[in-house]
């Protein structure tokens, strides 16, 4: 059947353009898809279609080569690969459906072979998509977001995509794109975001997105974003949160980035109110930015107990095996800043919520747990004695026979016992 339709399509008889569709939907299979680039000259035909002068068999031809696309087989990639050039002379093309199709064409390819991926570079894809991304309309920019995003997560990117991509002009449109998401599209402002966050985790220095002021630009999306969720915040809106919230997270892992504005603590509490039932991953971006904001900076620790927002991070320990790490670690972050941060954490029932995690199989949050009270005895040696008078004794003592924490939890049981001693 294969074959005929082949045939049918080479004759150019006069059904030509319902013989390529017939062929289009055939190739929706994925075994069709390998037996057709196993026939001689299938592709040659395609890409001759594909470059002909009559637009409605061109269109017919790109869905076709669309479709083959999709395999998850790197062969029928490969087998494609005389066509690529063709795909990125054409994303200048006639129509917004073409250039669109034009696209996710080449982002399926790129998805599955590095020879394609290898072959598009010298090509001039960065480039090219460079010009896409000017487009102004919104399906070709979604689409150039798709493309950028498949190269930016090749095992080679590092070394071979990212520093071109940075060379270019695509950051700061990028950048732009996605700040502007809610009245640009939420689509590609969505593809976009990913695309900052793959350079940013992948890229040892982000020298050339903190210059063009990502980390300020990122800040105040989120301050944007928070404010526009009681209102009536669009459906998706998650899934441009997400990655906007590890993009800053990462940038603000690096030396010396700072941000000093504790609308942003407000922001993330909102956030996480609004997404935490029906989007519960998200309550860990948020507490790792939290975490990021919070390390080695007295600012945001702070501001965190000025603003009372203590008792809505404690609600987030039953989350998950993730979260209550997370909000664990803030914890001891602010609990590193001395004597009076201590104090405040103790105004909360910070011991009772302790005990219950000593109790778990968790040595994650059992770390974090023995660390947050280490500080806490350090800084308030009443919280030792008060810790004894809840029965905090017996659950560290279950964990003098397990190697990774026995000494950790001696030691604690040592300062309870000193401490305990003195305040009688």
């Amino acid at each position: 059947q294969v074959l005929e339709l082949l045939r049918a399509v080479q004759r150019g008889s006069e059904d030509r353009k319902g013989s390529l569709g017939r062929l289009r939907r055939a190739l929706q299979n994925e075994e069709t898809q390998q037996k057709f680039v196993r026939l001689d000259g299938s592709i040659r035909m395609l890409t001759g279609l594909f470059t002909s002068s009559l637009a409605d068999m061109q269109l017919e031809a790109a869905r076709c080569l669309h479709e083959l696309s999709h395999s998850s087989d790197p062969t029928v990639a490969e087998t494609c690969l005389p066509v690529t050039s063709y795909l990125l002379t054409y994303l200048s093309g006639h129509s917004v459906e073409f250039t669109e199709l034009c696209l996710y064409t080449l982002g399926n390819l790129i998805v599955e072979s590095e020879a394609v991926r290898k072959q598009l570079l010298p090509q001039g894809i960065i480039p090219v998509l460079s010009s896409c991304i000017q487009s102004p309309h919104e399906a070709v920019l979604e689409g150039v977001g798709y493309v950028l995003s498949q190269l930016l997560q090749a095992k080679e990117s590092p070394v071979e995509i990212i520093p071109q991509v940075l060379d270019s002009v695509l950051p700061q449109h990028m950048l732009h794109l996605v700040c502007s998401g809610l009245k640009a599209g939420l689509g590609a402002a969505v593809e976009f975001a990913w695309c900052l966050h793959y350079i940013i985790c992948r890229h040892k220095s982000n020298t050339a997105l903190l210059v063009l002021g990502a980390l300020p630009a990122l800040t105040s999306l989120l301050l944007d974003l928070a404010s526009e969720i009681p209102q009536d915040a669009p459906e998706g809106l998650e899934l441009l949160v997400c990655p906007v919230l590890r993009c800053l997270s990462n940038l603000l892992a690096e030396t010396g980035c700072q941000v000093r504005d504790e609308r942003l603590l407000i922001a993330l509490f909102l956030l996480l109110q609004c997404f935490l039932q029906q989007h519960p991953f998200l309550a860990q971006e948020c507490l790792w930015l939290l975490n990021n904001l919070t390390a080695d900076d007295p600012f945001f620790c702070s501001a965190l107990l000025s603003l009372d927002l203590l008792p809505a991070l404690l609600q987030l320990l039953p989350c998950s095996q993730m979260a209550r790490v997370l909000v664990l670690t803030v914890l001891c972050n602010i609990a590193e800043k001395g004597p009076f941060p201590c104090q405040r954490l103790l105004q909360q029932p910070i011991l009772p919520l302790l005990l219950p995690i000593l109790t778990q199989p968790d040595p994650e949050a059992l770390g974090q747990c023995l660390e947050l009270l280490h500080l806490l005895f350090l800084h308030c040696p009443q919280a030792a004695a008060d810790f004894t008078r809840q029965g905090g004794n017996q659950a560290l003592e279950q964990h003098q026979n397990t190697p990774e924490l026995q000494e950790r939890a001696q030691a604690l049981l040592d300062m309870v016992r000193q401490r305990f001693g003195a305040s009688m």
